[in-house]
């Protein structure tokens, strides 16, 4: 029987596994692969698309798509790549991996960003489609060393706004910066920082993709803590104003997720949960989280989301 609780106590307690985790693994795939983690997810036709970062047998990453009616069983998935690394594309060398994905208020297309493995490092990609389908790359925004990075899925004042992770004289804050046309970036400033001696005191990065509810911009966001048996990736909450999203208004002083079950803490990566995807089901107002465990495979688990609102909404000022 599969162990579907921790061992201790979570904080909060907001979050609870899938009993059938993980819901994806490598054995699942229909050609080899090492490992299935850090999946996108988006609704798309009634389904839940995953658009997961599948890792080769010689360490290089593309990305795959993965669909469930109810987003937790009997996944279809695809028997070819969607994306692969573009050989032409310096940036793409080593492989694309960890999207994000939001769907544009202004243009009805889907903005997949993801991280290109180039020479100089990994970078930020933005893809655009409109039926995942076809694919139109727009290049990278931020030079290298950059990670995380989402857009939101509107504008703000005439421009738009993303999320990104760059690293800088070894520093690793969360990032937001600024554009007219999503080819020129500027406005660039520091938007949740590490925190010496907390949790999240060596890197933090974006998890999801940013939802915009009545309270903020819901930022999931991991944190990293260096220890002497490794690090530790858990999982935090931050409230950003709706219209002014360089406005930090809430940030949880505890992790809400960290890892506990043996396919969290046993991979090949040990001890991480990395949610890159959430979908909130409209009926129910259940918000479900998708996320690489270990660097290995795939889970999922659900909140209520008006609960998880409610605590992001009695976190300290920032």
């Amino acid at each position: 029987m599969k162990a579907t609780t921790c061992t201790y106590k979570q904080q909060n307690d907001l979050f609870n596994r899938f009993e059938d985790n993980p819901i994806l693994s490598p054995t699942d795939w229909p050609y080899p692969a090492n490992a299935v983690f850090n999946p996108a997810a988006i609704c798309l036709n009634g389904q839940t698309l995953l658009l997961a970062r599948v890792e080769d047998r010689r360490g290089f990453s593309h990305l795959a798509a993965a669909r469930s009616e109810d987003g937790l069983t009997n996944w279809q998935i695809d028997p070819e790549p969607m994306l692969e690394p573009d050989p032409e594309a310096h940036e793409e060398r080593w492989g694309l991996e960890d999207a994000r994905i939001v769907r544009m208020a202004d243009s009805g297309e889907y903005a997949i960003t993801c991280v290109s493995f180039s020479v100089g490092g990994p970078l930020v990609s933005l893809i655009m489609t409109e039926d995942f389908k076809t694919f139109k790359r727009m290049g990278t925004p931020f030079p290298p060393e950059d990670k995380d990075a989402c857009l939101f899925p509107r504008l703000f004042n005439g421009l738009y706004a993303m999320i990104h992770r760059p690293m800088i004289r070894g520093q690793a804050h969360i990032w937001i910066s600024f554009s007219p046309d999503l080819h020129y970036w500027g406005e660039h400033e520091i938007l949740i920082p590490v925190r010496d001696g907390w949790w999240d005191c060596h890197r933090v990065g974006l998890g999801t993709q940013p939802i915009e509810t009545d309270a903020g911009w819901l930022i999931i966001y991991h944190g990293v803590r260096v220890t002497p048996a490794g690090q530790v990736y858990r999982v935090g909450l931050a409230l950003l104003d709706l219209e002014n999203p360089r406005k930090l208004i809430r940030r949880c002083d505890e992790w809400v997720f960290a890892p506990c079950l043996p396919y969290e803490l046993s991979g090949d990566v040990p001890g991480v949960v990395f949610p890159t995807g959430a979908v909130v089901d409209k009926k129910t107002n259940q918000l479900r989280l998708y996320y690489g465990a270990a660097d290995t495979c795939i889970a999922v688990a659900t909140a209520d989301l008006d609960a998880v609102l409610e605590y992001a909404s009695t976190c300290p000022l920032p």
